[in-house]
């Protein structure tokens, strides 16, 4: 049997895009010669790896067997190949993060930076998305990894704990609520109140918090941008509830940011593909972030930066 590495990758190409233009385009070969590749495997093989259609090709179960433990074998011979080169494999790159909203508009900076500052032949790219797509593009290997919300239901992927975080009350400054320095969940009973939407990751833990404590208010917008949320928020639309990374709150705001007692945390965790070595450059930037996180918390704990869930109110 003399299969080689590129006819393997070609197949396995194939096999993610279901069409041999496509995957031709992809790879930066004309369609005869992806045809002849996986000919070429098949007949090695002695197996049909393909059936063929005018548009699409489908994964015989030969091709789908050969597919699903491939897929791993590829990752991870690329990843020794990689090692050969030793300490330039880890701090030279591109590395692609996926993050949800709440999370990257404050923590990912930081982390660009200390790339940047670290690591400058390192590229990262964060691919900003609802908490759902994070989780879909992990799975399907167009991120590296992600950073999200702890999820459920997601056996398949390995998730490492990053940083826990309360949640906190967000209202206008001029609301009865804002004149306490703490707020129990149960004032918000009666309140208009102005959600993260369902695809946030957040949101489930919110909705659980808020019938652990028996609040009885009325959800009147359910939104996927905290910026819009501010800005229903400031036009006394009603209060919010948002986790401190969501936040600074827009500058030159009348908002004010409260403790909710007693406390609630989402876990962030970072997510990837299960049984699916990182490359060395993105274990790096894996490590990298977990540094960040404990810089930013040793920031705290020493006074240089405060909890953003017991700022005072801008503008008041």
């Amino acid at each position: 049997m003399n299969v080689s590495l590129r006819q393997l990758k070609v197949f396995m190409v194939v096999a993610r895009s279901k069409n041999f233009s496509r995957a031709g385009a992809e790879i930066g070969l004309t369609q005869p010669a992806i045809s002849r590749c996986i000919n070429e495997l098949e007949g090695q093989l002695g197996l049909r790896l393909v059936d063929r259609t005018t548009r699409e090709v489908a994964l015989t179960d030969a091709g789908i067997t050969l597919a699903g433990s491939l897929d791993r074998v590829l990752d991870e011979l690329e990843i020794a190949l990689l090692q050969t080169h030793g300490a330039e494999a880890r701090t030279t790159g591109r590395v692609r993060i996926g993050a949800a909203p709440t999370i990257s508009a404050t923590l990912l900076p930081r982390v660009l930076l200390a790339s940047q500052a670290t690591y400058p032949d390192i590229a990262l790219a964060l691919v900003d998305q609802m908490q759902r797509a994070v989780l879909d593009s992990v799975r399907a290997g167009d991120v590296d990894f992600g950073i999200v919300v702890a999820p459920q239901g997601a056996d398949d992927l390995t998730t490492e704990h990053l940083m826990s975080e309360p949640f906190c009350l967000v209202c206008r400054s001029d609301h009865p609520l804002a004149s306490q320095a703490a707020v129990h969940w149960s004032e918000l009973s009666g309140e208009n109140l102005v959600l993260l939407n369902q695809s946030s990751g957040s949101r489930p833990l919110i909705d659980r918090a808020l019938t652990t404590q028996k609040v009885r208010g009325t959800i009147t917008q359910e939104l996927g941008h905290v910026s819009t949320i501010f800005r229903m928020v400031q036009e006394g639309l009603g209060v919010s509830v948002l986790p401190p990374l969501a936040l600074p709150l827009p500058e030159n705001s009348t908002l004010a940011v409260r403790p909710l007692l007693p406390a609630f945390e989402r876990n962030i965790v970072l997510v990837r593909r299960k049984n699916r070595s990182l490359s060395p450059v993105a274990h790096t930037v894996w490590e990298l972030i977990h540094r960040v996180v404990r810089e930013r918390n040793k920031g705290f704990a020493m006074g240089a930066e405060r909890p953003v869930a017991a700022a005072a109110p801008s503008g008041s």
